[in-house]
C-alpha cells in the first residue's frame, strides 16, 4: 500500500499542515485503487471527506474515536464487496469488441459493444448484482435493431445468473459476439497490469522514465502481463515477502504469482 501526503505549506500551525491523502491499495485480483482522504479541520471530532475510484462511495462509519486506519479499512471492505463487477467488466473488456469506453475508469458500470454489421449494444451493469440481466440499448440500423430487440425481449427471461454475462448475453441474442480487433488486442497487452496506463504520466519525479511505456514484462508465457517497472518495483516494495539483493527487488508477479526481479535504479530521480 503506498501513501502520498499533501501538506499545506502557508500554514503555521504544523497540526494543521496535513490537507490530503492519497491512498493507493492493490486489491487481491492486483488491481490499483486511489482513495483520497481530505481531513477536516476539526478531524477527529469530524469525519475526513473521502472519494474514491469506486462506482460508489461507501458509507463512512465514525465516532470520536476513530481514526484513519479505520477509514482505510472500510475502504478496503468496500473493495472487497466490488470483486465480483470488475471481474465481470474485465471480462467484457477482454473478451468483447468494445468500442467506448476506450479507457474506462473502475468507476465505470457501461460498456457499448460492437456486434458487427454496424449494430451496436450499450450494457449497464448493475453494481450490486454484476451477474443479474443489465440494462440494455441497441444502436444501428433499425432491420437488424428490430431483430435483436424481439430475440432479447424473448430471451431475456431464460437470463441465468450461474452463467457468465457473455454467455447469457451471446444466448440472449441468437449470436457469437465478435471479440477484440487485432488492435484493440496489442493495446490490451501493453498496458501496465498494475496502473493499468499504457504511458506513465509526464512528471520530473520519473527523470528518463516520464511519459515511458511498459519496459517489463512477466516471463511466463502463459501470463506475460507488462508492468512499467516503476509500478512493480512500488507494488513489490508493498509486500511483506519481498526480498532485496544489492539493488534487486525479487518477488512474485501479481497475476500468475511466478518470479519477478526489478532494478531499483529504475525509480524516481
Amino acid at each position: 500500500m503506498k501513501i502520498t501526503l499533501y501538506v499545506n505549506k502557508k500554514s503555521r500551525n504544523a497540526l494543521l499542515d496535513l490537507v490530503l491523502i492519497k491512498l493507493n491499495h492493490l486489491d487481491k485480483k492486483g488491481r490499483a485503487h486511489i482513495m483520497e482522504i481530505e481531513l477536516e479541520k476539526a478531524y477527529p471530532r469530524c469525519p475526513p471527506s473521502i472519494s474514491a475510484d469506486v462506482p460508489y462511495t461507501f458509507n463512512l462509519e465514525w465516532s470520536v474515536n476513530s481514526r484513519l486506519k479505520h477509514v482505510v479499512q472500510q475502504f478496503q471492505e468496500h473493495l472487497e464487496k466490488l470483486q465480483e463487477f470488475w471481474c465481470t467488466l474485465d471480462n467484457i473488456d477482454k473478451s468483447l469488441w468494445v468500442v467506448y469506453p476506450k479507457e474506462p475508469s473502475r468507476a465505470t458500470a457501461f460498456r457499448e459493444i460492437n456486434l458487427g454489421n454496424d449494430c451496436f449494444i450499450m450494457l449497464s451493469i448493475n453494481v450490486n448484482d454484476p451477474r443479474s440481466l443489465p440494462e440494455c440499448r441497441f444502436m444501428g440500423s433499425d432491420p437488424i435493431v428490430n431483430s435483436l430487440r424481439k430475440k432479447w425481449r424473448r430471451n431475456s427471461k431464460r437470463w441465468v445468473k450461474d452463467k457468465s454475462l457473455i454467455e447469457n448475453l451471446a444466448s440472449a441474442l441468437e449470436t457469437s459476439l465478435p471479440g477484440p480487433p487485432d488492435g484493440h488486442k496489442n493495446e490490451q497487452q501493453v498496458e501496465c497490469g498494475i496502473c493499468y496506463a499504457q504511458f506513465l504520466p509526464i512528471d520530473e519525479e520519473l527523470g528518463a522514465k516520464s511519459g515511458s511505456g511498459t519496459d517489463y514484462t512477466c516471463e511466463n508465457t502463459s501470463c506475460s502481463r507488462a508492468f512499467h517497472s516503476v509500478c512493480l518495483r512500488d507494488w513489490l516494495r508493498s509486500i511483506t515477502t519481498t526480498r532485496q539483493s544489492f539493488n534487486v527487488l525479487f518477488g512474485n508477479c501479481p497475476y500468475c504469482s511466478d518470479p519477478v526481479a526489478v532494478k531499483i535504479s529504475d525509480t524516481r530521480k
